[in-house]
């Protein structure tokens, strides 16, 4: 068996810190976080200036990177382009989203998925965003391509579970049923409400029916009032339902985000996505979806990416930046910013051997400088280029 031992930066095992550690890895698996002293005679030996060794960030939203939309060719070879171009920026295992289009490119993604997830390169699974939105949130989604949700549809997720492993579907309350809902959680599909301008009540019955979490919580959906809390606030009270967030300085206003991490109950937790579009590890200004041109606009925390009426489509975001937005803006401890890149989503996402660094977990790993900046990664203990 042949050892790597890495050494001279903090460890964050996904939840807490270790200092004057060194992590053990083999065979592209996590072995012990020990002292020096205790490591294995002959090991490889990686030595990190300083910083931070993470478990690598799992993003469960990614529309497009590395120049690719996913919508574009939904295709195993997109969505690789999309898990490199997002690798650099610490990313080591992500959901490819498809937003709302027809019905053959909802098919091809699966395909194309079923092969990615098969390949080892970073994708996990599938996340279909629509078309069971509602056009009343549709956001930069097609309105006329959105549809209730069918019971055809119901055994067409599973079949796509079953061949995938992960997938995630966000449904608007208004367009799925409790029942449905309850078919496809106990099914292992992966629900979260989103695009939605439900009731708060309505929300609790399709959470309380299995659907685990809340897409981008603040955007595209029904707000909170002290007396219509919307989806928004059926999301921050009830205690089993995770919620993403856009971290950008565009999406939500920090006092929002601040407001919902410090209300937040239960054992659902908020956590970064970063719902990135193409330009994420790329040159590029514009690009299009659905037809529309969509520009990247400079400014704030970081540019953002818009149509032609200025409505926000997806983000130029990418999950190192969310991060440093969580401890500088957000005001969270850097422990606590790590977790939501590294633990919880893969809590949120039933992966049980990734976000973490215990023993038996894959060795995805990420460095970071103390700037909170990239500086290599690690896919199976093995360096990115």
């Amino acid at each position: 068996m042949q050892y790597k031992v890495f050494s001279g930066a903090r460890i964050f095992d996904g939840e807490r810190f270790h200092e004057d550690s060194v992590l053990v890895t083999a065979n592209g698996r996590v072995q012990a976080i020990t002292a020096p002293g205790n490591a294995p005679e002959g090991a490889e030996i990686v030595a990190l200036a300083g910083g931070v060794l993470s478990p690598g960030f799992i993003d469960a939203q990614v529309n497009g990177g590395g120049g690719r939309m996913l919508n574009d060719e939904p295709s195993a070879e997109s969505m690789y382009i999309i898990a490199d171009g997002h690798r650099r920026y610490g990313t080591t295992a992500l959901l490819p989203t498809l937003i709302t289009d027809v019905a053959a490119a909802t098919t091809a993604a699966i395909e194309g998925a079923i092969e990615a997830v098969k390949a080892d390169r970073g994708v996990v699974g599938l996340h279909l965003e629509g078309p069971h939105l509602s056009p009343a949130r549709k956001g930069a989604h097609l309105a006329e391509l959105m549809r209730p949700v069918e019971d055809s549809d119901v055994k067409a997720f599973i079949r796509a579970r079953e061949a995938i492993g992960t997938v995630m579907v966000t449904m608007a309350a208004e367009q799925v049923t409790p029942r449905q809902v309850q078919a496809l959680s106990e099914a292992g599909v992966i629900i979260s409400i989103g695009h939605s301008d439900c009731t708060a009540d309505e929300a609790d019955a399709r959470f309380d029916a299995g659907a685990r979490g809340v897409t981008h919580l603040f955007n595209a959906m029904s707000q909170l009032g002290h007396r219509t809390p919307g989806l928004v606030g059926a999301a921050i009270d009830h205690p089993q339902t995770w919620c993403g967030i856009i971290a950008d300085g565009h999406h939500v206003d920090p006092r929002a985000l601040r407001t919902a991490l410090r209300g937040k109950r239960g054992e659902g937790r908020l956590f970064f996505v970063t719902d990135a579009m193409s330009l994420v590890g790329s040159d590029k200004d514009s690009f299009t979806l659905n037809g529309r041109t969509v520009y990247r606009k400079a400014g704030g925390f970081c540019s953002k990416v818009v149509l032609a009426d200025g409505t926000l489509a997806g983000s130029d975001v990418d999950m190192a930046s969310t991060i440093r937005y969580g401890v500088s803006i957000l005001e969270l401890p850097l422990a606590e910013a790590l977790r939501m890149a590294t633990s919880y989503p893969a809590r949120f996402l039933q992966l049980k051997d990734r976000g973490h660094l215990s023993s038996g977990a894959r060795a995805d790993l990420v460095h970071l400088n103390d700037a909170i900046e990239v500086t290599a990664t690690w896919m199976a203990g093995e360096a990115s280029a």
